[in-house]
């Protein structure tokens, strides 16, 4: 993977006054949009289109201080005015155009990424691999915003407005891996960006033809294979780590990829402030 991440990066630097096709891309190069956008912003710290963004404007930079007429540079870069450019310039360098041909600053520049993994031996990934038959999630959705670190109070917000019998019904109800109450992340934005919506399920894991109670949200998911990953510790700082790990180690030497599916937490054990947990975080994946 980050052979294929290198050579992304490589593309880009060569196209930048194209439109770039991430999609025939990924797919030239063996993966999927999916994997690559995940990865690229897992490891990279930024969407890669706002990769691609930043390299753009970082060489319009030079382009300007040279003296070339604004609207020129702005059609070589891919925008259709040279207003449209300007406001583009300005999100990434903090002032605009006309003040850096007066002033020649400040200007804030994007260094051409390179892709190393990095082998330090201080997280342990406790994983297997499980091959799952189709099994559906049931129990409760709602729509949340995506937070990186710490607690997400919105999907707190949402638990606390079951009532305790209702935890009890779910549990009563789950049948199959995995198993407990579960919470469930789908529909997540490929590019993992801090604030964008996903689809987030408080619920259960039930075989394919077991009935779903009418009033209950349900995920059906195919059959294939799972990474599952064993983690203990402070909650959710041990989850979110491990997660991180997971593209940054476990991924990057690994020959799988992953699949667009939900993302499954299982809580194993907690204690009764939810200060610590054991959990398994169970990632859908394919072969490279």
């Amino acid at each position: 993977m980050i052979e294929v991440l290198n050579r992304l990066v490589v593309y880009i630097e060569g196209h930048l006054t194209e439109e770039i096709d991430v999609v025939g891309l990924a797919s030239h190069l063996g993966t999927t949009e999916y994997h690559l956008r995940r990865m690229f912003s897992s490891l990279a710290g930024m969407p890669v289109s706002e990769y691609i963004r930043r390299r753009r404007m970082a060489v319009a930079a030079a382009d300007l201080l040279s003296g070339e007429d604004l609207l020129a540079i702005a059609v070589r870069y891919s925008y259709g005015s040279a207003e449209a450019f300007s406001r583009a310039f300005r999100a990434v360098h903090g002032v605009s155009p006309s003040e850096v041909r007066r002033n020649g600053g400040p200007l804030r520049t994007q260094p051409h990424l390179r892709f190393r993994l990095t082998v330090e031996g201080n997280t342990t990934m406790d994983a297997r691999i499980a091959d799952q038959p189709a099994f559906c999630l049931v129990g409760h959705a709602t729509r949340v915003p995506l937070i990186h670190s710490g607690t997400n109070p919105h999907i707190q917000a949402h638990i606390a407005s079951l009532p305790i019998s209702e935890h009890q019904r779910l549990k009563g109800i789950g049948n199959t891996e995995p198993s407990g109450l579960l919470q469930i992340s789908a529909d997540v934005d490929p590019d993992y960006i801090e604030g964008s919506e996903l689809t987030y399920l408080h619920g259960v894991a039930i075989s394919e033809k077991t009935p779903v109670p009418e009033d209950l949200d349900i995920l059906k998911v195919p059959a294939g294979a799972w990474a599952i990953f064993h983690a203990a510790g402070p909650y959710p700082e041990i989850l979110q780590s491990t997660w991180a790990a997971t593209a940054t180690e476990w991924f990057p030497s690994s020959p799988w990829r992953l699949r667009p599916r939900p993302s499954i937490v299982s809580i194993l054990d907690r204690a009764d402030d939810f200060s610590t947990a054991t959990c398994e975080l169970w990632l859908p994946i394919e072969r490279e």
